[in-house]
């Protein structure tokens, strides 16, 4: 029993087997072999190493952006002449990174709560009562239909606010068409939790002097954070006069690829632009519902009764969007990459073997070199087994 005992250990625990090989000199199979390994090479240290960064860890960032724009406009109508500041052409309130800036609106001004033609559009129209039923709705009205028909408009008389609001000829050009020189201001600040960093687009370069004269420029001024809204729409492959008329939606992408084995002042964010929906090559006849608009209502008491001046708004909605990410140098993913690495070497092997055992015209000869089959006796069974051999065995045995 003892012997048996130090028979298993000397087998399995004191023995180191190794693979027997055949080294076989052709110059077609040598070269493809060394075509495979030189792409594999390749495919490590370019793909995986250089641009994947196979040997660093990552980290997403944790994000936030606070907006400030300045810029005066003036209109004058029939109304008299205004002077439109901030407060009145921002929605919502300043600070958020998704708002809307206004350029061009519709006014009705005094409506109050009675009794009124609808607006004929050529969908509502009426001649008698019967076609205007009591207590009813229209899916594109503006209020209750009374089932009164009113002969001079030819429309139902309805329940709303009076009198109701004409949109049917939007103002050209539009009437803040000077917001187009408003700036913008983004602060926005990162931070990466996993490596303990916290960055600003205010970076190093970008001081309190700086800010009062630079305007962001892609090639003179990549890293100033004030945006011209001219700029901004014509970056996004817009056209600031067709898109003010009606409105649209413009993104502002913020990138941080931050390499955090180099310097810090290095992590600097990258601007990025991007038109996402407006009237920027179709007409008044192009598709319906071009361009982006809401409506804001005031309300007010005027003698007792109380009154709302509505405004449909037009104009651009624009998105902050942040993407951070930072790399730095791990010895885990590298040695992770170099392991994989080597095992995809074995590929190079595989083909090889196939091309000699299956294709080459000596495939019987190279069989006879790689593998020995030898006729082993066991309670009159015969058993092959198939074992490695090397070069000189296998010349030996032919």
């Amino acid at each position: 029993m003892k012997n048996f005992f130090t028979e298993v250990l000397s087998d399995f625990f004191f023995e180191y087997e190794t693979p027997r090989q055949v080294l076989v000199k052709n110059r077609k199979v040598g070269i493809a072999c060394r075509i495979i390994q030189l792409g594999v090479l390749a495919y490590i240290i370019g793909w995986v190493f250089i641009y994947e960064k196979g040997y660093q860890i990552q980290d997403t960032a944790i994000s936030s952006i606070s907006t400030k724009m300045k810029g005066v406009a003036y209109t004058e109508s029939n109304g008299g002449e205004r002077i439109w500041d901030v407060s009145d052409y921002v929605y919502p309130d300043q600070g958020d990174p998704s708002f809307v800036i206004m350029t061009n609106f519709i006014a009705t001004k005094g409506q109050s709560q009675g009794a009124c033609p609808e607006l004929p559009d050529g969908s509502n129209n009426c001649t008698t009562d019967a076609d205007c039923p009591k207590g009813q709705y229209r899916r594109a009205g503006n209020g209750r239909m009374t089932g009164k028909c009113v002969p001079e408009n030819k429309t139902c008389e309805i329940v709303t606010w009076c009198p109701v609001e004409d949109d049917r000829v939007i103002p050209t050009p539009a009437r803040l068409a000077a917001a187009e020189n408003f700036t913008l201001f983004i602060k926005n600040s990162i931070s990466f939790p996993e490596f303990g960093i916290v960055r600003s687009n205010l970076v190093e370069s970008v001081d309190q002097n700086y800010l009062k004269t630079c305007l962001y420029e892609p090639t003179k001024h990549p890293l100033c954070p004030i945006f011209k809204l001219s700029d901004i729409v014509k970056l996004s492959g817009f056209d600031f006069t067709q898109i003010a008329r009606v409105g649209g939606a413009l993104g502002i992408l913020i990138e941080w690829e931050c390499n955090l084995d180099l310097r810090i002042e290095k992590c600097q964010p990258t601007y990025k632009f991007q038109g996402l929906y407006g009237n920027t090559k179709e007409g008044a006849s192009g598709p319906a519902s071009l361009g982006y608009n809401f409506r804001k209502a005031i309300y007010y008491v005027e003698n007792k009764i109380e009154k709302r001046s509505l405004m449909k708004v037009f104009g651009l909605r624009i998105e902050i969007i942040v993407h951070g990410l930072a790399r730095k140098f791990d010895v885990i993913p590298t040695l992770t990459a170099i392991g994989s690495g080597v095992g995809i070497f074995g590929v190079a092997n595989v083909v090889c073997d196939l091309v000699l055992l299956h294709l080459v015209p000596k495939k019987d000869f190279y069989k006879n070199l790689k593998f020995k089959s030898t006729p082993v006796q066991e309670k009159g069974t015969v058993i092959e087994s198939v074992v490695t051999n090397t070069a000189q065995d296998g010349a030996q045995e032919k």
